[in-house]
């Protein structure tokens, strides 16, 4: 395969400043879901709560075949996006390697036609994502199967010592996991964004757009946050941001 990867002479500036907006916005939402501001978790946040309550009941259950349904269901998804992203890597590397088909495509579409390393590059940051995809989700299964021996190894009496802090070392593995895989689907999302460099800057720039709300908008207002907030105390701010007791408003009637 014939890969043209010499850059172009000169690349516009907007799509220069699209892409530097892909992927900050890429690493701007992934720190904010991370590092939530006091008193808006993200629902990736909320949800390290109750894994580590799965581990604590899950020392005293017994037969633990649920736990395992479980742990093999989240092992399964992983190895089903790891192998998606593992066709769509050869698939881009398939257009890459076949210009001249995908210079028919631009023009079928009454797309702007630009030089071929340009639309090369376009499809690299696509294949940057779906790659970075694909490390994240076969990270994120081993890591699973990291918790899965360590909950095989977690005592089934709850009197017993080592109990608690294996399942929490089982608890901390799982959630390890799960942020793996939560960055794994925010590649995807921004995957599939990124395809709107295809059709000109700007398209990048809505397709940004557009990922970032969808993505704000499951971890920061979705019914599922809403659901899961339900049974929670209600947030603690740190001191600093606390009313003085002269400012607080007095409870409702």
């Amino acid at each position: 395969m014939d890969l043209h990867l010499a850059l172009p002479a000169r690349i516009p500036l907007a799509d220069l400043a699209a892409v530097a907006l892909l992927f900050a916005v890429w690493f701007g939402i992934g720190w904010l879901i991370e590092r939530p501001p006091p008193g808006k978790p993200s629902v990736s946040v909320l949800m390290k709560r109750f894994r580590r309550e799965w581990m604590t009941r899950f020392i005293s259950r017994d037969p633990r075949i649920f736990d395992g349904n479980i742990l093999t269901s989240l092992r399964e998804g992983t190895a089903f996006f790891a192998s998606a992203c593992m066709i769509a890597t050869g698939g881009i590397l398939a257009l890459i390697g076949n210009g001249d088909r995908l210079q028919g495509l631009v023009q079928e579409l009454s797309l702007e036609v630009t030089a071929d390393v340009l639309w090369e590059l376009k499809l690299l940051v696509t294949m940057f994502f779906v790659v970075n995809a694909f490390l994240k989700f076969v990270w994120a299964h081993r890591l699973f199967g990291y918790c899965a021996i360590m909950m095989a190894a977690v005592p089934n009496e709850p009197d017993d010592p080592v109990a608690p802090e294996r399942a929490m070392q089982a608890a901390d593995l799982n959630i390890t996991a799960a942020r793996s895989f939560n960055a794994g689907l925010r590649s995807v999302y921004f995957a599939l964004g990124s395809l709107g460099w295809l059709a000109g800057p700007w398209m990048l720039v809505a397709g940004t757009g557009v990922v970032l709300f969808v993505t704000w908008r499951r971890e920061f207002a979705s019914t599922s946050r809403q659901v899961i907030m339900r049974s929670l105390p209600p947030p603690r701010w740190p001191d600093h941001a606390r009313l003085p007791e002269s400012e607080r408003r007095p409870p409702p009637p």
